[in-house]
């Protein structure tokens, strides 16, 4: 028994010493293994990514490999460079570990490009128009019965991120989903399940949130899982056709179930936290807030009250003053990360000529919200939100530099190559119809009440997972604007 623990030991203490001996070799990128054996930069990494990482661009460059948790990670932050990453079929995006390890899920049948095309056909085009006005539509309802039964002068009051999250979630679950029954409980159980996503993707879970975050998914597999799916009668939403999808793949039951929470993250995660940072930076910059009003006043929309049908204004308006808008809080407050797997020995090639060996093994790491989206060089005084950074008078810019040389990626809240985000077109038109609503229906002041009238700052966990969540909230107070009583 002392022999076979010695030898445990004795393995145990080698492979350390292998994590720990590797040294870089001729043209590989600059080496930072950290103090800590195996673990490496792991902890200050998942704290605070932007804060580390940016501390390693000082120190290395745009180019550097960290060791973290074992694994060796090749850091690119020169936007000119990223096409090398995005366009190199020799890096595979390896998402297998990722869902097996946040939802519980494998898809081995699922290839990605086949669910991309099918994404890509139910969120473009005809489609796209649909589900935009069927989301409007959700949107209206929701922020207008939210309204019922209170005195018409009366201020009602909440945290300005719960007042978005809650409305885009609920309309968005109604709009692809086609479910009112439990969407409550759904919103509820999510908030839960999300609240510990960063730390079942880094499993550094402790046991009562362990514990917490498994019977949350479990309640949520349940809650999303149709009548239909168990022998009931089936509808015709976009829920159903993903189902189908699944099941000509060979996908069983149970995985379907579980393929609903992925989806259910992946659409419904990023619109309301988009949503509160856009209107928050509205409510904390007058210049701004007169601004985006003043472009809406001018678009003489009809549809301000239940009465008339309702209208994706993306569809008969120009937006450009709110369109900057929106591409500034997105450069302030996306926060993706894009990672690749070096599959075999390769060579990266940087704008600028030089190239760097990159070993079999290792990951790639693009972190576009260091740069292109906070670096100085691109965007002046990159900490402070400009709300015309995007804005040529009346039509949006598009033409920023890095070296004196103009760029293609200037902002990436969407990814880029084979990482873009295919419901871009959708969630783009589901922020800025909420932000229209919000605005044409109802007065939305700071709550004075509770003295702060300064935006929360960021949940740092939340680096490399969408968009930025706050630490905390910003309370306001709002009523239906005056014309809405009088109808």
């Amino acid at each position: 028994m002392l022999w076979t623990v010695f030898l445990l030991l004795n393995g145990l203490l080698l492979l350390v010493l292998l994590y720990s001996t590797r040294r870089r070799q001729k043209n590989e990128p600059p080496l930072d293994k950290g103090l800590i054996p195996w673990l490496g930069h792991a902890l200050e990494f998942g704290k605070d990514a932007a804060k580390f990482l940016a501390r390693m661009k000082n120190k290395h460059g745009d180019i550097f490999t960290l060791r973290v948790a074992g694994h060796y990670v090749t850091v690119l932050l020169d936007p000119n460079s990223f096409d090398s990453v995005l366009n190199d079929n020799d890096l595979s995006h390896n998402r297998i570990q990722l869902l097996q390890r946040i939802f519980s899920l494998s898809l081995p049948n699922i290839e990605p490009a086949a669910e991309k095309k099918w994404m890509e056909q139910h969120f473009q085009g005809v489609s796209l128009s649909r589900l935009s006005r069927a989301m409007n539509t959700h949107l209206k309802n929701l922020l207008l019965s939210n309204q019922e039964g209170c005195n018409p002068s009366e201020w009602k009051r909440d945290g300005l991120f719960n007042f978005c999250y809650s409305l885009l979630f609920r309309a968005g679950y109604l709009t692809l989903f086609e479910r009112g029954d439990n969407a409550a409980a759904v919103y509820k159980e999510f908030c839960t399940f999300d609240s510990l996503l960063t730390k079942l993707a880094r499993c550094s879970l402790k046991r009562e949130e362990s514990k917490t975050a498994n019977l949350s998914r479990e309640k949520l597999w349940e809650l999303l899982s149709p009548d239909w799916l168990n022998g009931g009668s089936e509808s015709s939403s976009w829920q159903q056709n993903y189902i189908r999808f699944l099941k000509e793949a060979g996908v069983d039951a149970e995985m379907q179930k579980r393929a609903l929470l992925l989806q259910l993250w992946t659409t419904q995660c990023n619109a309301g936290p988009a949503a509160f940072w856009l209107l928050g930076f509205l409510l904390t910059c007058d210049e701004a807030m007169d601004a985006v009003k003043s472009e809406i006043k001018g678009l003489n929309l009809q549809d301000v009250s239940s009465q008339h049908p309702p209208i994706n204004p993306l569809e008969a308006h120009r937006t450009p003053v709110l369109d900057s808008v929106l591409s500034e809080t997105l450069r302030l407050t996306a926060a993706v990360m894009i990672n690749r797997e070096v599959v075999q020995d390769k060579i990266l090639c940087m704008a600028n000529g030089q190239e760097y060996h990159l070993r079999q093994g290792d990951k790639v790491c693009l972190f576009p919200f260091l740069s292109p989206q906070m670096d100085p060089e691109i965007h002046e005084d990159p900490q402070v939100f400009k709300y015309n950074r995007f804005l040529n008078k009346r039509t949006m810019k598009d033409d920023f530099y890095k070296n004196k040389k103009r760029l293609k990626y200037y902002t990436m809240p969407w990814g880029a190559g084979r990482n873009v985000c295919v419901g871009k077109e959708f969630a783009i038109a589901t922020i800025k119809q909420f932000v229209l609503l919000v605005l044409t229906h109802l007065d939305l002041k700071i709550d004075e009440a509770h003295g702060t009238f300064e935006l929360p700052a960021v949940n740092p966990s939340r680096y490399g997972f969408g968009m930025l969540q706050p630490d905390g909230d910003l309370q306001v107070k709002y009523q239906l604007k005056r014309r809405q009583h009088e109808e």
